[in-house]
């Protein structure tokens, strides 16, 4: 019969202690936990704390009662949890003193304004923020309602939004507007200036408007040094957000984003081949015409065609592109168009 394996010394063996280590709240004590029917688990605790001087006079407070106040915690084992803090109300001796009696406050366990613990409250932060999670997903994880993750998630989204330190360092900025929202009855579009870095892959910022004054004003708000840090900009063919580099950041190299740029030279192409098609035919594409049934391949990546497609491609254009004697409609066009 084999032997158990020898436990570490470290090992903590007493109840209380090996509660309070899968609590992993600081300085609080467990009292009890109750698995409710349905699963979700209701964690009962107190801090460690005994006595408290006031704020305002500095007496030693005495005891004046408790006040439960429930907040929503991270979920242990799969269950969702609430966290049941037993605060203590404190009262100050001094008659004279304007405070009177307060309670307890923990910033390190809960806020006093959010619902979440502030554990809980971060890692919805994180969830939502970084890893691209909805509010409602995370919501049915810690087992409350959609609000009470919302509000979290702006209260300590907030903070990191307005940290000096966010956007760090960065080399490549880029440009580019976004259709933010269809609003009213009428669905006017709303668009908003998207600012980027380019070589990190992080959103910076959004600013409204697609016009040069609000992105302009938010570079020239970085600070000099920041924007000596940045070498080049991203944007599209657009002289607006041009004119954005040119004032705010003269020494950057300016960079056509590819994915506009390639839509240009398509737009372009397609644009050619409508006007050849009215010149030899005198009318718009239609089901036969080679130049028609040719306009998504010549818009295909090269990579994307193989020999026998570019050949295709070739010939569809001999037939609906040849030398032409005069202007007026190609013979023999449907049939060439049939054998192709």
């Amino acid at each position: 019969m084999s032997q158990p394996r020898k436990l570490p010394s470290s090992l903590e063996t007493d109840p209380a202690k090996v509660n309070e280590l899968l609590v992993g709240l600081p300085e609080v004590t467990v009292l009890g936990a109750i698995r409710h029917a349905d699963d979700s688990v209701e964690l009962n605790v107190q801090t460690n704390a005994s006595v408290d001087g006031c704020r305002s006079c500095g007496s030693l407070a005495t005891l004046k009662g408790w006040r439960v106040v429930t907040f929503v915690d991270l979920p242990t084992f799969g269950s969702p949890v609430s966290l049941h803090w037993h605060k203590r109300r404190w009262r100050c001796p001094e008659a004279t003193c304007p405070v009177g009696s307060w309670t307890e406050v923990d910033e390190r366990i809960a806020g006093s304004r959010l619902r979440l613990t502030d554990r809980a409250g971060r890692w919805a932060t994180v969830e939502v923020g970084k890893n691209g999670r909805t509010v409602n997903e995370v919501a049915t994880v810690l087992g409350c309602d959609w609000h009470t993750v919302n509000d979290a998630v702006l209260a300590f989204g907030k903070v990191l939004v307005d940290h000096p330190d966010r956007f760090g360092v960065v080399s490549a900025l880029g440009l580019d507007e976004h259709l933010f929202v269809k609003a009213g009855e009428r669905r006017i579009q709303h668009f908003v200036t998207a600012l980027v870095d380019v070589e990190g892959g992080q959103l910076l910022d959004l600013v409204p408007d697609r016009k040069s004054d609000a992105p302009k004003r938010w570079i020239e708000e970085r600070g000099a040094e920041w924007r000596r840090g940045v070498r080049s900009g991203t944007l599209d063919l657009s002289a607006t957000y041009r004119s954005v580099f040119d004032e705010a950041l003269p020494e950057a190299r300016l960079v056509a984003d590819k994915f506009h740029v390639v839509r240009h030279m398509t737009a372009k192409l397609d644009e050619c081949r409508r006007r050849v098609q009215n010149e030899t035919l005198g009318h718009r594409g239609r089901k036969y015409d080679p130049l028609f049934r040719v306009r998504r391949r010549l818009s295909m990546a090269a990579e994307r065609l193989d020999a026998e497609g570019r050949d295709k491609m070739l010939g569809i254009l001999r037939a609906g592109d040849p030398p032409r004697r005069r202007p007026g409609r190609l013979v023999g066009q449907r049939g060439r168009a049939r054998a192709l």
